[in-house]
């Protein structure tokens, strides 16, 4: 869509020309949507809040009042900006809390608690974000110390922009705290400094070295020490101990006893509480987590962390406490509420279906006129613009209007809304539409063939692509299954598929096919263990290849888990062992134990592999 692209760009002038070659457009709102946003930096008040008016309660609406926020806070216009952003349904936008946050500081606002709880994420920090920490350096409301924190946030986050900005404002070189995150040994070289700035900018500098060699940047660290005071000494252990945990050395254990002095980021609590797992040091793991801040505490990976912690403590399954953190987290159908659950002594099973839906109930939402728009898009392949229609009319439905759509999402075969719609429900569970078996036909007979289980392939389908036919990945993997093209070749060849073509990757049959006989692959170089193979399937062979072989002994299979040192892999492995316990259920009709399938993950042997 030409008007789209240009409006994207923001082009106005072209924007504008294809706008009026679409007079009385079916999406009329959203001709004139693309048509006004890049004019919204001279666009008058009048006329944006016309549009806003002749499109209330719209979802295009919502969009635009978002933009428009946007730049109403980059003008500093603080007297509309107040106005429009209460009349925001909800706000997840980094760049609008920033601005919000500006707004009342301009007011004489206090806000430095605020920011500090939502300043935590350099690389996303845009203008707006740029601009409020600027903004509480001048005034006074953010410290030295909340500026070096910063700074070390920025290193860690590889976020060059944000470090060149906080060493401005602490009076260093903000080329250097560039050169300390893009090419450290350069940033280092010129020795540690002499002000705390430029001390913490020599030490994100070591802990950029220390991802590349943590014994040079210990070397350095030893070095260097008379010059650094004791806090600062433990920031740099703490630097290198994060890096060795992310290359999961052994000796990461040693160096985190050596940061014990330190005040820790966010991810390096984590770390810590990883590699103590990773050695069953079941008073670190429990010291470190009541030490995160309670936002992190409080996630369900440090709650049922912390509960096993203190079983291994005393008092074991009846320790009154970690029951409580168990119950509290059990209800929830993800890879810890599944853990937590098995902890309680049950497995893991398919909730009483609801209610069959009435006729009446289908046809209100085939009359949804919103829905219909969604469907709409989606048939023209605008899935953004589809997914906006839809969510916006999902915020106003009961549980059983959200099954209502979920099933005229299976009916119309846009099954990732039906999953998605399906999980927002708290107190009716359609697991059908939570977890569908499309295409059973070609992947029951492939799995059978090849010995897999298919609830294991229908979890990692469900994770891969959410069933969309067409799905493509920024790095170019295509269809159900998300195969590599150079894979698609490699497994062809493997198992004689003598007519196979790149072109025949996105043919579903063929994508099925290819990709079963990958994972199948992939299972054999893990030695059986399905969540090493998922890793390999989502982060290729060779590293988790390099995972197993830092292990002497066995490891729980949550524990290696949990301690991948790829966040989205990580994230990857835990949704596709809960979904294939979900589908296990299905199929089997019986209860399941995700800590089963997890099982031990074991060192690997002599034999090695060469998959892609």
């Amino acid at each position: 869509m030409l008007l789209r692209e240009a409006s994207r760009q923001g082009d106005a002038a072209k924007a504008t020309a294809y706008a009026s070659r679409l007079p009385n457009h079916e999406f009329a709102p959203y001709v004139e949507y693309y048509r006004l946003k890049p004019q919204l930096r001279t666009a008058s008040s009048t006329e944006v809040l016309g549009f806003l008016t002749r499109h209330n309660g719209s979802a295009i609406a919502e969009r635009m009042r978002i933009d428009w926020l946007l730049e109403l806070g980059r003008a500093r216009d603080w007297n509309n900006f107040d106005q429009q952003l209460p009349l925001l349904l909800s706000n997840d936008d980094l760049q609008l809390k920033c601005y919000a946050l500006m707004s009342r500081m301009a007011k004489g606002e206090n806000v430095a608690a605020d920011a500090r709880e939502l300043l935590i994420q350099p690389p996303a920090y845009g203008d707006a974000c740029a601009a409020l920490i600027a903004g509480l350096a001048q005034s006074g409301q953010f410290s030295a110390d909340d500026l070096l924190l910063q700074l070390r946030l920025a290193g860690e986050m590889d976020a060059t922009g944000p470090s060149r900005r906080t060493a401005l404002l602490l009076g260093a070189s903000d080329t250097r705290a560039a050169r300390a995150v893009d090419v450290p040994a350069l940033a280092m070289a010129r020795g540690v400094g002499d002000t705390r700035a430029d001390k913490a900018i020599y030490l994100v500098a070591l802990s950029r070295m220390a991802r590349t060699s943590h014994k040079l940047a210990i070397v350095a660290l030893e070095r260097n020490a008379p010059k650094l005071d004791s806090t600062e000494l433990a920031i740099g252990w703490a630097g290198i101990a994060h890096a060795a945990s992310l290359a999961l050395d052994p000796d990461a254990y040693t160096y985190w006893q050596k940061a014990a002095a330190a005040p820790l980021t966010n991810e390096q609590f984590q770390w810590k509480t990883r590699i103590a797992l990773r050695r069953l040091d079941w008073k670190t793991v429990a010291d470190t987590i009541n030490a995160m801040p309670p936002h992190l505490r409080s996630d369900p990976a440090w709650a049922y962390w912390l509960a096993r912690a203190m079983q291994a403590a005393g008092n074991g399954a009846r320790n009154p406490e970690a029951l409580a953190l168990y119950q509290r987290i059990a209800d929830r159908n993800h890879f810890y509420g599944q853990l937590a659950l098995e902890e309680l002594g049950k497995q893991i099973s398919i909730p009483p279906a609801p209610p069959p839906l009435a006729a009446a109930e289908l046809a209100a939402i085939e009359g949804n006129q919103g829905l219909q728009r969604a469907l709409r898009f989606f048939s023209l392949r605008l899935r953004a613009e589809g997914a906006r229609e839809w969510n916006w009319e999902l915020r106003k439905f009961s549980e059983r209007e959200l099954l209502a759509a979920a099933e005229f999402a299976r009916r119309h075969d846009i099954l990732d809304r039906m999953v998605q719609t399906s999980e927002r429900t708290r107190t009716m569970f359609d697991y059908t539409q939570r977890f569908p078996a499309p295409h059973y036909d070609i992947l029951h007979p492939t799995t059978q063939d090849l010995g897999l289980d298919k609830a294991w392939v229908y979890g990692l389908i469900r994770q891969e692509s959410r069933f969309i036919l067409d799905a493509r990945s920024s790095v170019g993997a295509s269809g159900l299954m998300q195969v590599m093209p150079g894979t698609g070749d490699y497994v062809a060849r493997k198992i004689g598929l003598g007519d196979y073509v790149k072109g025949k990757l996105t043919d579903l049959r063929t994508n099925i096919v290819l990709g079963a006989n990958y994972m199948n692959m992939v299972l054999q170089g893990a030695g059986g263990s399905q969540p090493v193979a998922t890793a390999a399937y989502n982060a290729g062979p060779g590293r988790p290849r390099r995972w197993r072989a830092n292990l002497s002994e066995p490891m729980e299979g949550a524990i290696f888990a949990e301690s991948i040192p790829f966040t989205e892999t990580r994230i990857y492995v835990k949704n596709v062992m809960a979904n294939a316990t979900n589908y296990a259920a299905l199929f089997d009709n019986k209860p399941q134990s995700l800590k089963a399938r997890l099982g031990n993950v074991m060192p690997p042997g002599k034999a090695g592999d060469t998959l892609p």
